[in-house]
């Protein structure tokens, strides 16, 4: 960690961070210890907003939030949101932390998905679900499925670009813009992996454990295990990408940004200086309000230009 150079709100972050880390190696530790310190950055719940918990049938639980004010005409825009914690971590109170804020920021409907997690439920299990809770969403007569957006960091920015490849081919309402934070996208073998291989908060080692808990085995390694890996990306939603400098997965968004905007696909991009993987809890940092700014100045946009057709005269 000494040879990096980061910012007093950036180290403190590390360091209350891993005050939760456990000794015990099991899965169970580490999914407690993981929750712990998940909810030691959880502000309280703020005023102004509506949280319930569903469990549709034959889906995932879901998680919703959205403004304590009547449904707009048309429907709620919504975010759909998949959490971080290498697809073996996190559940519906492990993201409260941005999905809160992003619900009131909006004005709008946003959905956690408690997805299957490996190793027990290794690929595609937690993409399943992914896509069986946006049908879900689609169909539901509060949403307007027209301004709907995908979102994830880490793990979750795998399964909303994963999501975005697997709706493609099919009829139905795709997503209006895709927002990926920090994603794990590719095998490895880059640059960053070299470069932050022992980076604070991921290393290069965790990211291929939870890559190899993901997929199960080596035949699993296609386009929707690992986006990159995907012949074309043309016709995708519009996507904006957050990486963090001090990350060994910095450069899969980078790779997938560069492919997307050669296939036509617009793309928002923002690497973060001084920034580290899971840096999305450091709230009161510099650089996570950056991004949080950008991120949510691009959700509005792209919810604001989906729902303009429905708010026309006559519409």
């Amino acid at each position: 960690m000494a040879a990096y150079a980061l910012s007093e709100a950036m180290q403190a972050f590390v360091e209350r961070t891993c005050s939760f880390a456990s000794k015990d190696p099991s899965l169970a530790a580490q999914r407690e210890a993981y929750l712990r310190m998940a909810a030691a950055f959880t502000p309280p719940m703020p005023a102004g907003l509506v949280q319930t918990d569903h469990s549709p049938h034959g889906g995932p639980p879901l998680r919703s939030y959205r403004p304590a004010q009547p449904c707009p005409p048309g429907g709620w825009p919504t975010l759909m949101y998949l959490h971080g914690g290498g697809w073996t971590l996190g559940n519906l109170d492990s993201h409260d932390f941005i999905c809160r804020p992003l619900a009131l920021a909006l004005g709008a409907h946003v959905v956690a998905v408690d997805y299957r997690l490996a190793p027990e439920h290794p690929y595609p299990a937690a993409l399943e679900d992914a896509i069986t809770a946006w049908r879900y969403l689609c169909a539901q007569p509060h949403v307007d499925a027209q301004a709907m957006l995908v979102a994830g960091d880490s793990a979750g920015g795998n399964l909303a670009a994963a999501l975005c490849l697997a709706l493609r081919p099919h009829g139905g309402p795709q997503p209006c813009g895709q927002a990926l934070i920090y994603p794990l996208l590719g095998p490895g073998g880059t640059p960053a992996y070299r470069e932050h291989a022992h980076a604070p908060l991921l290393c290069a080692e965790d990211a291929q454990a939870c890559l190899r808990a993901y997929l199960g085995t080596p035949a699993a390694q296609g386009a929707l295990a690992l986006p990159l890996q995907a012949d074309t990306l043309a016709g995708l939603p519009a996507a904006f990408i957050g990486v963090a400098q001090i990350d060994p997965l910095r450069d899969d968004g980078a790779l997938y940004r560069d492919r997307l905007a050669a296939q036509g696909v617009a793309v928002e991009w923002l690497e973060v200086a001084g920034w580290l993987h899971g840096g999305l809890r450091a709230q009161h940092s510099e650089q996570t309000r950056s991004l949080v700014e950008a991120m949510l100045a691009w959700m509005a946009q792209r919810l604001a230009a989906a729902r303009q057709p429905a708010q026309s005269p006559g519409g």
